[in-house]
């Protein structure tokens, strides 16, 4: 089981990274907000990290905190929660924002996330009330903590990828581009689908 990574982000093109550990490149999917947290390509991070092994591939999810590593370990035991989905709920909210939802009984928030529908919502809040792990305080230094700095920018063009990296969350692909059109930040990836799910959240 590979538990924890530390190296080199090589590369950074959401919801995908590669890390290099000692000359390995080791691919990962990682939630918006682990990858908003990332430094810049070329520096080191370290993350946790999930495996998950199926009879046609091996994936492996990045996470800044054990915290969120945690609530998504909790998700995929969820019926009818994968690993995608795990991450797109992931995206859209952080855990606090999450436990709010489900002690609140907030179907509405949860239903704003791609591929949660009514029955899916009300599923998590009553599967997930009683599965919470002893959430602490975090102390330790994340992922992005050796290095907040802006990341390099991308020879690509930010606004496509933001937009596709929406769609691979599971927002069709007229709704992503309803979801950037007119935001005021402009700059990386990363910012703008940040800033793309905070505005979905709102309503």
């Amino acid at each position: 089981m590979i538990g924890r990574l530390r190296g080199t982000l090589l590369e950074k093109q959401p919801p995908w990274l590669v890390v290099d550990v000692a000359g390995v490149g080791y691919e990962l999917e990682a939630s918006m907000t682990t990858l908003v947290a990332l430094p810049g390509c070329g520096e080191e991070v370290s993350l946790h990290t999930h495996l998950s092994v199926r009879d046609d591939a091996h994936l492996l999810y990045g996470f800044a905190r054990e915290q969120e590593r945690s609530l998504f370990r909790a998700l995929i035991k969820v019926n009818g929660i994968g690993p995608k989905l795990a991450l797109a709920i992931l995206s859209g909210m952080d855990e606090d924002a999450f436990i709010r939802c489900v002690m609140d009984d907030d179907i509405k928030a949860l239903t704003r996330l791609p591929g949660v529908g009514k029955k899916t919502a009300e599923r998590l809040i009553i599967e997930m009330r009683d599965r919470f792990p002893h959430w602490q305080d975090s102390t330790e230094v994340s992922a992005g903590d050796a290095g907040m700095g802006a990341s390099t920018p991308s020879p690509k063009d930010p606004l496509a990828d933001a937009e596709a990296a929406l769609v691979s969350l599971g927002y069709k692909p007229s709704e992503a581009t309803r979801m950037l059109s007119g935001l005021e930040e402009k700059g990386s990836t990363e910012a703008m689908i940040k800033a793309a799910l905070a505005r979905r959240m709102a309503g």
